[in-house]
């Protein structure tokens, strides 16, 4: 059996197929029938000449506008690719900030616990009775507990610039996810005008 033959009865049991599949299945039978023509000055050999040239053409261009569509994906998936990164980066600082934050909540809560310590401990020294070295020691403690205090204060600023950092972070990874979500919507709609079949003449 011929290849000829076999294509013939392919194309006879598969039909002539959709989109590309059908543009080049026309394009075939027409040629096996421009083929099989006796007399080449009829009209019809002429006209059937002319439709495979446009099936030719209409060919070329579906396949020039598929790989324009395949360029045009390559470059939003390696963009989607670089917003990928950035968000990965965003989100590892992110945590490295929360870790922060939560180191600096331990240390203020040991100073609030050694203040409250401090306190009690002023307040009873103060109901003891006036010394010399009593007051010595008084002085010494509340030198400390100023020393503690402004170690607190410190500790607060620098918590609440953590915390104002860590919210611009989040700000930040939420606008680029959504950036990520309108690419998504981008390239569907792409493929989708880049997948529909186009009107095809016999």
């Amino acid at each position: 059996m011929s290849d000829e033959e076999v294509i013939r009865r392919k194309l006879l049991i598969d039909g002539d197929g959709t989109g590309d599949d059908r543009r080049l299945n026309v394009l075939l039978k027409n040629f096996f029938k421009w083929g099989n023509f006796c007399d080449e000055t009829s009209p019809e050999f002429r006209t059937l000449y002319d439709r495979m040239l446009a099936q030719i053409d209409q060919c070329e261009s579906a396949s020039r506008r598929s790989q324009v569509g395949l360029r045009a994906n390559g470059r939003q998936q390696q963009k989607g690719q670089q917003y990928q990164k950035k968000l990965e980066k965003q989100i590892a600082d992110c945590k490295k900030a929360i870790e922060v934050n939560k180191q600096n909540l331990v240390q203020a809560k040991v100073l609030k616990q050694n203040r409250m310590m401090y306190d009690l401990l002023a307040q009873s020294i103060k109901q003891q009775p006036a010394r010399k070295d009593t007051d010595k020691n008084l002085a010494d403690l509340k030198a400390e507990l100023n020393q503690l205090r402004e170690q607190k204060t410190k500790l607060e600023q620098k918590l609440e610039m953590r915390r104002k950092l860590f919210h611009v972070s989040v700000s930040s990874m939420n606008q680029l996810r959504a950036i990520l979500e309108e690419d998504d919507v981008a390239n569907s709609s792409l493929d989708d005008i880049t997948n529909s079949p186009e009107p095809m003449s016999e």
